[in-house]
């Protein structure tokens, strides 16, 4: 029988078992560098029983690893990763109102539900009370439809007169940019980012609603008149313009030169922009545009509703231009002119110059009549200094010399209030003629005959400049209409009863063109017809008659001194002298330097002072 081994005398009343929850760490008699201790060994203990093997490394840790959670905590904190978070959330918060925008824009606009007017009377766009039908007057005006947004465009009753008087549309000019910086500031206060532009092009920067889509949203209420031609007749045949321009001929200024400046301009604007252009002649203090001028070019389309030409804003879809409304027209081009850039200034009056050439082109043909005179007396001309065959061959220079006097006086501070003196005009012309052949010798031979054979071809407001002694010899540009002196007119009448009221009550032209004289011009006396001035008494047939003849003598004048002259000497001041470049071209008058200004040193200005 084997023997037993007996625990009963040994010290260990129980035996140590392993608990349930089994310590993880890894023993160290299974890691030893040495390998496993035997049972024999003297490093035996019970150590291997009490602690469990290390787990299997393809099974799941039983316990979290206190260091790891950590880890992952601090890791939600990192910067890099709340940004990725914040951006994801924003774009699903932009794409969600982007939608709701591109939603809107697909269904079209909600009913408004304020309007806010311009008050006549105000100057500054304040606090205006809200009303839901447009006003009765013209005016800009902010509309808000039921989600808050603020937009503004400009209301004219259907049916007002057309056109609106300078005071209208100076006053609408005046508060249009005031209304749209109301509606700006109104968006701004809104909440949402459906108010506030997201630079995708879903809003208007300048938040304007033109007349046709401000009808259809229904701000404004639709009225749709039918067009009509410059005779009266119904024109059903032709659509409507998309885009158009209408040049206005009113003005304050008794002057012709500026507002032909003016029109030209805005006829290069309108065809630049793709614009039809229209004229009208309602109120013009000459007569009838045709009574001067052949009828301009016709477009292909009718004119738009008359409440629907607007004058401001710029971008505006049909568009109304007169010298009241210059400044918004013709801002971009008047606007930094006095920029100490030389560079600049020329940039921006060579684009004036080709614009205004383009309106030259297309709107300056006089009537048929005059037209016909004009070529007539350009040929008779040209054919005086040409040198007869008996004296050899050559030809002479022409000089053009324009002299304007009356209310319009030098820029060049010496002259500023009186006038330049005739002596400059004669000298400069001399200088001239003298220059031209003494540098072409080798061309001419040098003939003393060709140079007598120059002449001068002079034009001038002031009837007495023809008689003076500086200019004697010159040639008038035309005979066919002359403004007389009142000496003039008393030789040629020397019985008083025998001529017209309106005859004997006039002024002669003495000194020259005066705003005055033109606006009484043919009326009673104390009877001024210039609105402006606060008569307002129409102006009569005869009246009318006799302005247009002055009219005609202006642009007779002017269309052959630029047809008949080598060069051209005046001075920039004068309005005259400056569309005689225009009419001369770029290349001559600039490139060449066939137009000379004496009046200073200034170079073609265009519309500025």
């Amino acid at each position: 029988m084997p023997p037993t081994l007996d625990l009963s005398r040994t010290t260990h009343s129980k035996v140590v078992i392993s608990p349930p929850r089994i310590n993880l760490r890894r023993a160290a008699s299974y890691n030893h560098d040495r390998g496993p201790v035997s049972s024999t060994s003297s490093r035996f203990n019970f150590n291997h029983l009490v602690f469990s093997p290390p787990p299997s490394p393809g099974l799941p840790s039983l316990s979290p690893h206190i260091r790891k959670t950590k880890r992952r905590l601090l890791g939600t904190l990192r910067p890099l990763r709340f940004i990725r978070y914040a951006i994801r959330l924003l774009s699903i918060v932009v794409v969600f109102f982007v939608a709701l925008e591109i939603l809107t824009w697909l269904f079209g606009e909600p009913i408004p539900t304020q309007i806010e007017p311009a008050k006549p009377a105000e100057r500054v766009m304040t606090d205006v009370a809200s009303q839901i039908e447009a006003p009765d007057f013209p005016t800009p005006m902010v509309v808000t439809d039921n989600r808050g947004r603020a937009k503004w465009t400009v209301s004219i009753p259907p049916g007002s007169e057309f056109p609106l008087t300078m005071s209208q549309y100076a006053d609408m000019c005046l508060k249009c940019p005031q209304v749209a910086e109301r509606a700006r500031h109104l968006r701004s206060q809104g909440l949402g980012l459906h108010q506030v532009s997201l630079g995708l092009g879903l809003d208007s920067t300048d938040d304007f609603v033109d007349v046709q889509e401000a009808e259809q949203a229904g701000y404004l209420p639709g009225n749709r008149e039918k067009g009509w031609n410059s005779a009266g007749e119904l024109e059903a045949q032709k659509p409507v313009c998309k885009k158009s321009l209408t040049f206005v001929l009113e003005s304050d200024d008794a002057g012709l030169g500026r507002t032909l400046m003016m029109l030209w301009i805005a006829y290069g604007l309108a065809e630049e922009e793709g614009r039809s252009f229209f004229i009208d002649d309602t109120r013009w203090a000459y007569g009838k545009f045709t009574d001067i001028f052949q009828p301009p070019p016709l477009p292909t389309c009718t004119a738009p509703p008359s409440h629907e030409i607007l004058p401001c804003p710029r971008h505006a879809r049909h568009l109304v231009a007169s010298a009241a409304t210059m400044d918004e027209v013709f801002g971009s081009l008047i606007k930094g002119a006095d920029s100490t850039s030389e560079a600049h200034n020329r940039a921006l009056r060579k684009a004036q110059f080709g614009l205004a050439r383009r309106g030259y082109e297309s709107l300056s043909r006089l009537t048929k009549e005059d037209a016909n005179y004009v070529e007539t007396r350009v040929r008779e001309l040209m054919a005086r200094r040409i040198l007869p065959k008996s004296k050899g061959h050559g030809t002479g220079l022409a000089v053009g010399v324009h002299v304007r006097r009356g209310d319009r006086h030098p820029l060049e501070h010496q002259y500023r209030h009186s006038y330049l003196p005739l002596n400059l005009y004669s000298d400069t012309a001399r200088e001239l003629i003298e220059t031209k052949f003494n540098h072409s010798a080798p061309f001419t031979g040098g003939s003393k005959a060709v140079k007598e054979q120059s002449m001068v071809i002079l034009a001038s407001d002031d009837p007495t400049v023809y008689e003076s002694a500086e200019l004697a010899g010159a040639s008038r540009a035309q005979e066919r209409i002359k403004l007389a002196s009142k000496q003039t007119i008393q030789k040629v009448n020397p019985d008083k009863s025998v001529m017209r009221k309106f005859v004997d009550e006039t002024f002669g032209w003495e000194g020259g063109f005066f705003a005055a004289m033109f606006w009484n011009l043919g009326a009673s006396t104390g009877h001024a017809t210039n609105p402006t001035t606060g008569g307002s008494t129409a102006p009569s047939p005869d009246t009318l008659r006799l302005r247009s003849l002055v009219g005609r003598a202006y642009m007779m004048d002017l269309t052959v001194l630029a047809d008949a002259s080598d060069v051209i000497v005046c001075t920039v001041s004068a309005t005259g002298c400056r569309l005689l470049a225009v009419m001369m071209g770029w290349e001559s008058a600039m490139g060449e330097g066939n137009w000379v200004n004496i009046d200073g040193e200034y170079g073609w200005m265009g519309l500025e002072w």
